[in-house]
């Protein structure tokens, strides 16, 4: 009776003390879940986690390891990839959510790709890959031309419809964040040649317990990835959940041309 005894209040103690945990921001997916014996200390997390056992502590700090070994997007633990090499000209399969537009496979040459139609003029976007909020990052190559004076826009976002957009404006010159449908955060400078492909990478992360760092860059595929983030903003407002997403206006009344799209988890 006294050894039952002795066995609950053990895990009655054990409980409280993981109870006692305090996170103060969400562990990135890939690391998938904390242990669930822990010891019954307290302290504080490493990684700005909070506070929490040792036993989370070692767990966090190990993880935290890793990731550091990993220099960019490309090396950390891949959620999502697709360059559609292998699938049938024609719609996409349902792994990809098309919000509006003809999206469709194409054939580009001896590769495929991910070809948004040149008409109608309006607004396109398709979403894939995991549902994520933070901690995360977007990267894709696209490819479209101007016509005249008429130039498409085109990005790439985090969070579905209502997250985090990169676009790129070739008629201003610029790239733009943009939070939800329309609204331009900052922007900077950027010159897009028509005829060529772009790279772009946009990413969340999470740098404290209600703070936020949105990141991206852009630039011509014959250049070296730049070393810095063209444009970046902080945020306390938290992200939203959803998917990544390619998006592009076909301005100039020529196909805008997606490929190579990847999702990566970011510390």
């Amino acid at each position: 009776m006294n050894a039952r005894i002795l066995t609950v209040g053990a895990a009655v103690l054990l409980a409280a003390m993981t109870s006692l945990a305090t996170i103060t921001k969400p562990f990135p997916a890939h690391w998938g879940e904390p242990p669930k014996i822990q010891t019954s200390d307290y302290g504080e997390l490493p990684g700005g986690y909070g506070h929490g056992s040792s036993t989370l502590a070692k767990w966090i700090a190990a993880n935290l390891a890793k990731d550091a070994t990993a220099t960019n997007a490309t090396d950390r633990p891949t959620l999502f990839e697709c360059d559609f090499e292998a699938l049938p000209e024609g719609p996409l399969p349902d792994a990809f959510l098309v919000l509006n537009g003809e999206f469709a496979v194409k054939a580009a040459g001896p590769n495929k790709v991910l070809e948004l139609p040149g008409a109608p003029l309006d607004s396109y976007a398709v979403l894939f890959g995991p549902v994520t909020n933070a901690n995360v990052a977007v990267t894709v190559r696209v490819f479209g031309t101007a016509k005249g004076r008429r130039q498409p826009t085109f990005g790439v976002g985090l969070g579905g419809a209502a997250g985090w957009k990169l676009q790129v404006s070739p008629a201003k010159q610029a790239v733009e964040l943009i939070l939800g449908e329309t609204q331009v955060v900052t922007n900077a400078a950027f010159r897009w040649v028509t005829g060529e492909w772009t790279r772009l990478k946009l990413q969340v992360r999470t740098t404290g317990e209600q703070s936020w760092r949105i990141e991206a860059r852009a630039w011509a595929e014959r250049e070296a990835e730049p070393d810095t983030w063209v444009i970046a903003c902080e945020t306390r407002a938290a992200p939203i959940s959803g998917q990544a997403s390619v998006l592009g206006s076909p301005f100039s009344g020529t196909p805008i041309q997606f490929d190579d799209l990847r999702v990566n988890a970011v510390p």
